[in-house]
């Protein structure tokens, strides 16, 4: 059996299953409310994200999109939305090499525009309006995760 072949038997026997997306934790906050609402806000918007990866049994892993956003015009708060989207996921059949990337990169892609429309619906209920979150690029935020694991090791 060629390597080719034995990749693609590999491929062939890889399972991949969504079990269940959920909002795991969530925050929104207006610490300058009701007087931020009184004056022209134009804000800075700052965003950051955490992918965080748990097994649960086999080849069953929780993995949860943290995103905190957060609003001011100088040192004003409008708002800060903190958000914990989760999934719950079968990957079976992956070697160690495609674990990775799946669990970094894949999975967060599936639980972004979930993320994205609840923060979407937080701010507008808040009383701001509608923000869309910027694409986020998993597979650059794995790789420079991978590179500081690297430059910690040597």
């Amino acid at each position: 059996m060629t390597e080719q072949d034995n990749q693609e038997e590999q491929e062939d026997q890889q399972e991949f299953g969504i079990h269940s997306i959920y909002l795991k934790d969530v925050s929104f906050e207006s610490p300058n409310a009701p007087e931020i609402f009184t004056t022209e806000f134009k804000p800075e918007i700052q965003m950051g994200v955490n992918i965080d990866t748990s097994p649960l049994g086999d080849d069953v892993y929780e993995v949860v999109l943290s995103i905190t956003v957060s609003a001011k015009a100088g040192e004003k708060t409008g708002f800060l939305v903190e958000l914990h989207q989760a999934g719950i996921f079968t990957l079976k059949g992956f070697n160690e090499e495609t674990l990775g990337p799946m669990l970094g990169i894949y999975c967060p892609n599936v639980l972004f525009p979930y993320a994205r429309e609840s923060t979407a619906s937080l701010v507008t209920k808040g009383g701001f309006p509608q923000l869309l979150l910027e694409p986020v690029n998993f597979e650059a935020m794995y790789a420079q995760h991978q590179e500081n694991q690297q430059g910690t090791i040597q």
